[in-house]
């Protein structure tokens, strides 16, 4: 075991993103509030504005959320008649969500204000300074999810063996 000492508290990188994250959230929030929608619910009309028609297993993993809080997502935006859930021509066990006509116009109430706060972020950041994050972070998942699966596979199967 290291004789190095555990990094501070605020040094640590988990709360440096998640500081990075209520920084950045600060400026969407605001917009999102005024339609009545949550991080969450936007981050599900965002995916679907980009591939409509998407499995529900595939937009939980495109969106981060976990089956269940994606399914009261989408209870909620079926209920507000934004989206709508269509069984696969290929497999009548699955169903597609697509976005509605009233999903779409939220849309695109909503896309120029998010716009809006990403040339906020860059004038204040830097347009290199945020490409350069971007590419860090997309290098951080790609080297912590290196190996990733095939442990995950090995626990899978110790547990299938015991």
């Amino acid at each position: 075991m290291s004789k190095r000492a555990l990094r501070s508290f605020e040094r640590s990188l988990p709360m440096a993103l998640l500081r990075a994250r209520e920084a950045v959230m600060k400026r969407f929030l605001p917009t999102l509030r005024e339609h009545n929608l949550s991080a969450q619910q936007w981050r599900v009309i965002r995916a679907l504005r980009d591939e409509d028609g998407s499995d529900i297993t595939e937009l939980a993993g495109r969106c981060y959320l976990l089956g269940p809080s994606l399914s009261r997502i989408l209870q909620n935006l079926e209920r507000r008649k934004l989206i709508r859930r269509q069984q696969a021509q290929d497999d009548n066990r699955r169903s597609l969500i697509y976005l509605t006509e009233a999903g779409n116009a939220l849309f695109h109430a909503v896309a120029p204000h998010s716009m809006q706060r990403y040339e906020d972020i860059t004038d204040k950041f830097g347009y290199g300074k945020l490409e350069l994050l971007y590419e860090l972070l997309e290098e951080l998942v790609e080297k912590l999810d290196v190996g990733e699966d095939a442990q995950h596979g090995d626990e899978k199967q110790g547990d299938k063996a015991a």
